[in-house]
Parts: C-alpha cells; sequence; structure tokens
C-alpha cells in the first residue's frame, strides 16, 4: 500500500497479530511496530508477505513519535491503555493524521474526549478511540435505531451480549484492562451531560431471550450527542455476566468506596502486571497470549439498541448480530485504517465512527468486518 502509511502499533499481541491478518487481507502492508525486536521478528517472519518493522516502546515516546508522519494512520492496540495509551495519541497529535486503538476501557474514552480532543482539533488530527466490538456495534445500531425513530427520540438504550464461552476467549491484555478498571470511576450520559454513574441494571430482549446488562462508560455517550441533537439519555449496558450481573451491580456501586481504601488500586494494577507477565513468559518471542478457545469457534455478539421518546415509549429498535469479538475488532480496524488512509475522514478531534465515516459506509463496513442487522 502507498502512502499515507499504516503503523500497527502493539502488532505482537493477540488483538495486534488479529488486526495485521485482516490487514494484509484487505491488501494493505503496514509498518508492524513493538517494544520487543524479537517478538517483532518473529510476528514478520511467520507471514506471507515481507513487512517492515521498527521498535517503539510507550516509556521511549520519541521511538514512537518518530515512525509517524503527517498524514499516516496509526493504530494502537497496546493495553492497558490507561496506564500506556498516552504516548501513542500525543504522538499521534504531534504529527497530525488519524488514530484508531482497540481500547474498551471507561476511563481512556473519556480521556481521548475530554483531554485530548481539543488538541487533537487544533492541530487535525483525528481521534477515533474503542474502535472495535467495544464500541463500535452499538453506535451503529444506536444510530439506525434513531434514524427509524425520528426527532421524537430522545433516549437511547444499548446492550452488548456474548454467547459462547467468551470468558475462555479473553486474551491476557483484556483481563488486565479489566483489572486495571476495576475500580475506576464509571459514567454515562444523562440530562443532557456526562456525569457519574454505577450500578445500574436492566434486562433486554435479546434474540427472543431475557438478557441481563450492566451500566458501563462508553464511546457512546460521547458520540452520539453530537450526531442527534435532539438526545437528552444515552445508556450503555454490557451482558456479559448473566445471572450474576444484578451482584456485579452492587459491586459497582460499592466500588467509589472501594477505591478509597489505601493501596486498593495498586493492588489491582499488580494483579494486571501479573496476567501480563504470565502470557509473556508461557512463549516470550512468539507472544503467545492468544486464549484457549482459538479463533473465536462458538462465539458470537448480539447488540440491540432502542430509542424511547420522552414519555417512555419505545418508537424503535435494532438489533445487530456478528462473529467473534475479537475478529470483529481486528477487521473493523483494518477496514477503518484502509478507509481513511485512501478516502480521509469526516471530522477531526475526538470523534465517533458515525462521525467520522458517516452512517451508510460504517454500516457497510461492519457488514464486511461481519456484523449485520437482524429483522
Amino acid at each position: 500500500m502507498t502512502s499515507p502509511r499504516i503503523v500497527l502499533f502493539g502488532a505482537t499481541g493477540f488483538t495486534g497479530r488479529l488486526t495485521v491478518e485482516a490487514l494484509l487481507a484487505r491488501g494493505a502492508h503496514p509498518l508492524l511496530a513493538g517494544r520487543d525486536p524479537a517478538r517483532l521478528e518473529a510476528l514478520a517472519s511467520s507471514l506471507p508477505v515481507e513487512l517492515r518493522t521498527a521498535v517503539a516502546d510507550v516509556n521511549r515516546p520519541a521511538t514512537l513519535r518518530r515512525l509517524i508522519e503527517p498524514g499516516n494512520v496509526l493504530i494502537s492496540t497496546v493495553g492497558p491503555f490507561a496506564r500506556w495509551g498516552e504516548p501513542a495519541v500525543e504522538a499521534a497529535i504531534e504529527a497530525g493524521g488519524v488514530y484508531l486503538d482497540s481500547t474498551g476501557e471507561q476511563t481512556f474514552i473519556r480521556r481521548i474526549f475530554q483531554r485530548y480532543g481539543p488538541a487533537a482539533a487544533a492541530s487535525g488530527t483525528t481521534l477515533l478511540t474503542a474502535f472495535g466490538y467495544d464500541y463500535v456495534p452499538g453506535n451503529v445500531a444506536a444510530s439506525l435505531a434513531l434514524e427509524k425513530a425520528g426527532p421524537e427520540a430522545v433516549r437511547v438504550d444499548i446492550g452488548y451480549f456474548v454467547q459462547g464461552n467468551a470468558a475462555r476467549r479473553a486474551s491476557a491484555g483484556t483481563r488486565a484492562s479489566a483489572l486495571g478498571m476495576v475500580l475506576e470511576p464509571m459514567y454515562g450520559f444523562r440530562d443532557g451531560r456526562i456525569l457519574r454513574d454505577h450500578g445500574r441494571t436492566r434486562v433486554f430482549t435479546v434474540d427472543g431471550d431475557r438478557r441481563h446488562g450492566l451500566s458501563v462508560g462508553a464511546s457512546e455517550h460521547f458520540a452520539l450527542p453530537r450526531t442527534h441533537s435532539g438526545l437528552s439519555e444515552v445508556n450503555v449496558y454490557l451482558g456479559w455476566l448473566g445471572a450474576l450481573t444484578r451482584a456485579a451491580g452492587v459491586l459497582s456501586r460499592a466500588t467509589p468506596y472501594i477505591a478509597a481504601v489505601p493501596g486498593a488500586k495498586r493492588v489491582t494494577h499488580a494483579l494486571a502486571d501479573r496476567v501480563i507477565r504470565s502470557a509473556v513468559r508461557e512463549d516470550p518471542t512468539a507472544a503467545r497470549d492468544e486464549p484457549a478457545a482459538s479463533r473465536g469457534e462458538g462465539v458470537s455478539m448480539q447488540i440491540v439498541a432502542e430509542a424511547y421518546d420522552r414519555g417512555g415509549r419505545r418508537l424503535a429498535s435494532v438489533e445487530m448480530h456478528g462473529g467473534d469479538p475479537y475478529d470483529f475488532t481486528a477487521r473493523a480496524l483494518a477496514w477503518a485504517a484502509i478507509t481513511a488512509a485512501t478516502d480521509g475522514v469526516g471530522a477531526t478531534g475526538a470523534v465517533g465512527p458515525v462521525e467520522a465515516f458517516g452512517l451508510a459506509p460504517l454500516v457497510r463496513g461492519c457488514a464486511e468486518a461481519g456484523l449485520h442487522a437482524v429483522a
């Protein structure tokens, strides 16, 4: 692929390697970047085409900045993002271009929109955070539901659900990110503003079954009100825990008090570090943190979005189904990077996926990545 170049930072991790495959499948030839030259070489030598590699380390930001030129597209899959993600964001803003990441971490998403968005807009940079299963499908499903509902819609509820053994599929990076987020403050969008939120639950009907979801912070809270000006409330729920969701809600409401205990966050960060070190020790050259449920066999995702009027009447509902969330994330990142590199994006600053690409192209991109609306 010719200029502008695509740089994939974190290429040797689980999501990074899936994204390499997805980029190659679409004809792109990214620069592979990571901190360990041996792991980079092992990855490059396993590929069917020759790709360039470069060493870059979040602890040495200059090594990352020198890889990115104006107009480049940078994909970051380096997590936990709340701890290690900011150098890539800062490098992208300094260079100008398009930044994409695979985070699902609520604290980092909020940081992108509120801390880095203004600087990105000033430099002509586009920041697209959480561009994967977390949280592109909800942005798409909600936009479709709001489009169907019309101007009466003031609230949208979004639910994310997984079927199959998602816990076995979770990578070391995902487990570490989840541990890092356990004691972080949650947020929502109600009364037309971002506010603190903990522990709300609700029940959705998904594919004919009742499914419980726990409220979380997400990119939809920032992105959807900008593309649908009448919205005063956006709710996002994760439903991976099934019958344990209510108990998780109780724990979530207690997290502000637990987090106030001296040393509590250090404990969760230490546990996250242990998860990552254990994965690397298994195979330090090949970065084998791929879970036992290889290639997502038997794992699928369902997303539902419901639009409501001011009186609480449901106006429209959209349900979307897809395959393995990790595969979708890699394919969505590849689609977005190549589309941004070849066709550009529609907005600068910290933006949502619909702002960047438009709803119709994004729906087509999601379909190519394996996510489809169902009747």
